[in-house]
């Protein structure tokens, strides 16, 4: 589909507020600033916006933001006149110094973002559904209110005095209103008897008065709905709360591109990676059953199995960027190598002499070590008869 700067040569957006409307003049070919002007919001104003875009020759769009709300005075004023309208959601502008806005700015974002669209939305109009909207918009708030009351109905009893508690005991919600609507509080009782009473009725009354209001707004609705499309209340479980708000959603044909779209639209849409064909779904997790044993690779280890030091089979910190020289612990502990100890050297024993001769040579060794009298030995063995002691 093209975009809006095909279509169109000028874009006016409007920021839209409750007392003034600023609007911004666009070239699309340039994408320059033609004009910005401030204006009322109100007739004389819309007037003016359209004679100055009127100064400005070729085909023109208007993008609007919050064209249900500030802007629908505008819109309806530009609809009226045959105007092109584009409907633009608030967007998420940026946080400013002290909370400031510039008007001007938001009007020329708002024109920016419309030329980039390539689905453009238009807004809702016409009297049938406007009149919808503002029934569905009350009756909402009366059903809200009534349930909020019913709360506070039900609240108020549980910390009611025992004497005044006992008489909604094991009523339902719709009992406890019919009871509490027939209540006659007395100034001859005490002070907070004669409170709970009052406050009980008076509560009971205004979820009366909130369900009556709801009726009505269900019967207005009904015969808007009758009048404009009957054909919607024929069909099976649509009723006229329904079809109502089908209408107000759906306002001309075209404003939802797809199944998807309406799905989305009502609120019944699916996980969004459902409606993405282009890219494959997660793998799932596999079921099962809990008597079925667990596989070999997840079954804990046999208590016979020798495992590493506690503290070394913990993985590490994660406290930076994994480098590739890191390298995993140990899984065990090593032992430090013990200090090398001197050997002692094999007796030799020379021929001639007896082993009581070579002990008392030993023995003779003075402190200059063991080693040093071994070589004194080697180097001037004793001399003596044979086989002498």
């Amino acid at each position: 589909m093209s975009m809006l700067a095909d279509l169109v040569e000028v874009v006016i957006g409007v920021d839209t507020h409750t007392a003034t409307h600023t609007a911004a003049l666009l070239d699309t070919r340039t994408g320059g600033v033609l004009a910005r002007a401030t204006v009322s919001a109100d007739p004389d104003g819309y007037a003016e916006l359209v004679t100055l875009a009127d100064e400005h020759s070729g085909l023109r769009a208007w993008a609007l933001e919050g064209s249900g709300g500030y802007g629908a005075g505008l819109a309806h004023h530009l609809a009226d006149a045959g105007e092109l309208v584009v409907e633009l959601d608030r967007p998420q502008r940026p946080t400013r110094r002290a909370g400031a806005k510039s008007d001007p700015i938001d009007a020329e974002r708002a024109a920016r973002d419309a030329l980039a669209r390539t689905r453009l939305a238009q807004p809702k109009t016409g009297s049938e559904r406007a009149a919808l909207q503002m029934r569905l918009t009350a009756r909402r708030a009366a059903v809200e209110a009534s349930a909020t009351t019913q709360r506070q109905l039900h609240a108020m009893v549980i910390t009611a005095p025992e004497m005044v508690r006992a008489r909604f005991r094991g009523q339902s919600t719709r009992l406890m209103l019919t009871t509490a609507t027939r209540l006659r509080p007395t100034t001859n009782a005490d002070v907070d008897v004669f409170t709970s009473l009052t406050v009980l009725r008076d509560l009971a009354r205004r979820v009366r008065f909130l369900e009556a209001e709801a009726t009505e707004h269900e019967k207005a609705i009904r015969t808007i709905v009758r009048s404009w499309r009957p054909d919607l209340l024929q069909l099976t479980g649509v009723g006229p709360i329904v079809a109502a708000t089908i209408l107000t959603a759906w306002p001309h044909p075209g404003r939802c591109r797809n199944d998807a779209a309406f799905a989305m639209l009502a609120g019944a849409a699916p996980h969004s990676r459902l409606l993405r064909q282009d890219r494959p779904l997660p793998p799932q997790p596999l079921r099962r059953p809990p008597t079925q044993p667990r596989p070999a690779h997840h079954r804990p280890d046999p208590p016979t199995t020798r495992r590493g030091h506690p503290r070394l089979c913990r993985a590490p910190p994660n406290s930076g960027q994994n480098r590739p020289r890191d390298q995993t612990l140990p899984q065990t502990l090593r032992r430090p190598r013990p200090l090398s100890t001197p050997r002692k050297p094999t007796p030799t024993t020379w021929r001639g002499i007896g082993a009581s001769t070579w002990s008392g040579a030993s023995r003779s060794v003075s402190a200059l070590g063991y080693a040093a009298g071994v070589a004194r030995c080697r180097i001037a063995p004793p001399t003596g008869p044979r086989g002498s002691v």
